[in-house]
């Protein structure tokens, strides 16, 4: 039997059809690629290349409080295990926004018969108090280590903006927040401290625009290959751990910007942001989780944790392992974010 052939003419067509189609399909796939590179990797200004500046008389005093809190809040494993050692930190942090002249608001709840407790110091706003940022990190350490990076330097940068903002009040109300129980068995349950206090802001009807959640922000390295990522971030952003990283998800995008783009205005530190979804490994990893789940706007800044710090969640992770001179930097950089954004 003879086997018909298609005719030439046709066949052209065909291809030429697929070819269009293959056409259509690749810009489709491009503009998905631009609008996802446009609201989720790019942000404003550049991030600072080149040598860090000498630190300010203020960048100095910020050092010489971080090295001080962070010695105090991590030498020794804090938490529901080590409870006394716990509380023993609530009181450290208590006393040192009460000394430099909060009220210090101590909400307790009680787990198995423990009770825990967050920490909350309020600086009233001038003209739009009714307009709150939350600037907040837990104190407490995960069982097996001492928690110095994680995250004794958040608490301590908490208190050194607490102190540092106690005469300057901005037209916003600034709350500045010490949570308990971020890390397991709390992590991502009821009683996890940021949970606790987001659900109490949302019951009593408070306006919060912003939350700043410190997380692990104290180790930093030169050294190529130092950064680790996530796929597919491990394509996009710089593989030397240098900088701070800003973490948002997509409904605290606006905020996010606002923020990094003001880091990047007035200091000169490298910097990094992200607009990413939340079942993304790390975007959730601490309090700003709890304000998500409450609908309140809320980003991380952090080093980046696991993906950095070799002592994460170890014995090791003591307070020599902090970089104090670039937290300092670091904070003093948050300092002037909130500053711009509390006005």
């Amino acid at each position: 039997m003879q086997l018909m052939s298609k005719p030439k003419g046709k066949i052209k067509l065909a291809s030429k059809r697929a070819l269009v189609r293959l056409a259509i399909l690749g810009v489709i796939l491009s503009i998905i690629v631009g609008k996802v590179w446009f609201v989720m990797i790019k942000m404003p200004g550049k991030s600072y290349a080149g040598e860090l500046p000498p630190l300010t008389p203020q960048e100095q005093l910020f050092q010489e409080q971080l090295r001080v809190d962070v010695t105090q809040i991590g030498n020794s494993e804090h938490n529901y295990v080590f409870y006394d050692r716990l509380v023993e930190t609530a009181d450290f942090l208590s006393s040192e926004l009460a000394a430099a002249g909060y009220e210090v608001n101590r909400q307790g709840y009680e787990v198995n018969k423990q009770l825990f407790e967050n920490l909350e110091a309020e600086l009233p706003g001038t003209d739009k108090a009714d307009e709150i940022i939350v600037i907040g990190a837990h104190y407490d350490s995960v069982v097996g280590a001492p928690g110095a990076n994680d995250n004794g330097t958040g608490a301590a940068a908490v208190l050194a903006l607490a102190r540092a903002f106690r005469q300057k009040p901005t037209s916003r109300t600034l709350r500045f927040v010490e949570f308990v129980n971020e890390e397991p068995p709390f992590f991502w349950t009821e009683n996890m401290g940021s949970l606790v206090y987001a659900k109490g802001c949302r019951d009593s009807g408070d306006n919060i625009v912003a939350m700043f959640s410190l997380e692990t922000m104290g180790y930093f390295s030169d050294a190529p290959g130092s950064q680790a990522y996530p796929f597919p971030l491990n394509l996009t952003y710089p593989l030397t751990g240098n900088f701070i990283a800003f973490v948002g998800n997509m409904a605290s995008g606006k905020l996010l910007r606002n923020a990094i783009g003001s880091f990047r205005r007035h200091t000169q530190f490298p910097s990094e942001g992200a607009v990413l979804p939340n079942a993304l490994p790390g975007v959730g990893w601490s309090d700003n989780w709890s304000f998500w789940q409450q609908g309140y706007p809320a980003i991380m800044v952090t080093d980046t944790a696991p993906f950095r710090y070799p002592y994460y969640h170890t014995a090791e992770d003591t307070p020599d392992r902090v970089d104090y001179a670039r937290l300092a930097l670091v904070v003093a950089g948050l300092e002037r974010v909130i500053a711009e954004l509390g006005s």
